[in-house]
């Protein structure tokens, strides 16, 4: 299995010894050693994913990168975070996803209100299996921890992924912006109750729901 470290915090280094990994189109930046690259349809998913991503509007180009030798990813300097799965599910939008282990099997999940706030259609990527992935933040990416006993509330502006046996629902209410005095703010927060881990950035994305 290929290994993921960083160097720094927004260059990705993967060693493979004949392993491949599933990478964002055009975040390949330098590499050393023997490396094949190719296109992959529908985010890695063959014909039914990419139909499946058109009819859900959940973009994800990506690359196979194989070889012998050391590549190296970034994208637009954002800060990089890796995510070890242990036979579980990462749920993260699309364009925060950098890299994946091959043999993590990629897709698509329904997420209701939560998607349409952030205006990106009511689905998200899901990486799911054991191995690592490397996902990108807007800064550096804060790890929360969600339990029976603390559920947790986040602005769906600063939301980038979550793991684990969560469950989320949409609410709405008085908002982190709106207390700063910034116009209306976002109209709703994703509410996370379960046991599982959430990530979240300090840089808020324009969401729909500030609009509502």
């Amino acid at each position: 299995m290929a290994t993921f470290r960083l160097q720094g915090s927004k260059v990705l280094a993967v060693d493979m010894t004949g392993d491949a990994v599933k990478a964002k189109n055009g975040s390949m930046v330098a590499y050393d050693g023997r490396m094949a690259f190719k296109k992959m349809s529908g985010g890695g998913e063959g014909l039914r994913g990419m139909v499946t991503r058109r009819l859900t509007g959940e973009q994800m180009e990506m690359m196979e990168v194989k070889g012998e030798g050391t590549c190296w990813f970034a994208d637009r300097a954002t800060e990089i975070n890796l995510v070890s799965l242990h036979g579980d599910t990462l749920y993260v939008e699309s364009s925060n996803l950098l890299c994946a282990d091959a043999g993590l099997r990629t897709g698509t999940s329904f997420t209701g209100l939560r998607g349409a706030s952030q205006g990106n259609g009511l689905f998200t990527t899901t990486v799911e299996g054991t191995g690592q992935a490397a996902i990108m933040s807007d800064g550096q990416a804060t790890v929360l921890r969600v339990s029976a006993q603390y559920p947790l509330t986040v602005d769906p502006g600063a939301y980038v992924a979550h793991q684990g046996d969560v469950r989320q629902s949409f609410q709405s209410g008085v908002t982190f912006r709106t207390l700063r005095g910034e116009g209306g703010g976002e109209a709703f927060q994703i509410r996370f109750e379960g046991e599982g881990l959430v990530y979240v950035q300090p840089s808020e994305r324009t969401t729909v729901a500030g609009d509502l």
